[in-house]
């Protein structure tokens, strides 16, 4: 039996996509006002640095997801652009996007979710992802950093998607905080790099923990 957890056929897989910079940094890469919190001073960092690459793997990347799980910033985020951009060159996602459910990660009751197909969860994440892997294929985390550190601190994901860019911040929320839960990932295909140096990373979770040793 293969203890990878992306081979496990009998459910439905949990994918985390991020845009990532070099250091780690993957807090409000597309706009200015994204995510400006703790004092970002880079939000938006992501338009500065176009990469021709990246749309055609996103959108390659997109052709199975037929759920979202969003943290309640990207939500929002994601709320008020994506039902207005059905058509030109983001209608195919947009239109796919509006299609599937949504599944809101945030402990606000009042929180009102007016996008079509929104459902509130977090009360009980690990039972509510373990009922979406049974009704979903493919269910993408876009950006929502603080819901990632959460999935990854629980071993709550199957698949890493990292755009990795050439640009080093030196602040700003990463990717792997502290209390991520030691792993061994497993690289599924070979590396994609652009001509601007941007590099997909995918990885595979799997139920192997790091060992250690002493050389020689």
């Amino acid at each position: 039996m293969s203890t990878d957890s992306t081979q496990d056929a009998a459910r439905g897989r949990i994918l985390i996509d991020l845009f990532m910079t070099l250091d780690g940094v993957a807090q409000g890469p597309g706009g200015v006002d994204e995510d400006p919190s703790g004092g970002f001073g880079f939000s938006g960092w992501q338009a500065g640095y176009p990469s021709s690459g990246v749309g055609p793997e996103v959108e390659k990347g997109m052709r199975g997801l037929d759920a979202l799980l969003l943290g309640r910033r990207t939500y929002d985020i994601f709320a008020s652009y994506w039902p207005h951009h059905t058509e030109g060159e983001s209608g195919d996602i947009g239109t796919l996007f509006n299609r599937v459910p949504k599944y809101v990660a945030t402990r606000d009751d009042d929180l009102a979710l007016e996008w079509a197909g929104s459902t509130r969860v977090g009360a009980d994440l690990a039972a509510e992802i373990a009922t979406m892997r049974a009704a979903h294929s493919e269910v993408h985390v876009i950006g929502s950093i603080d819901l990632v550190h959460t999935l990854l601190a629980e071993g709550l994901f199957d698949q890493l998607n990292l755009w990795v860019y050439p640009i080093l911040l030196g602040a700003g929320k990463k990717v792997f905080a502290d209390d991520a839960l030691p792993s061994v990932l497993r690289l599924l295909e070979r590396p994609i790099t652009d001509d601007e140096g941007v590099t997909l990373f995918r990885y595979g979770r799997t139920d192997r923990v790091p060992e250690v040793g002493t050389f020689g």
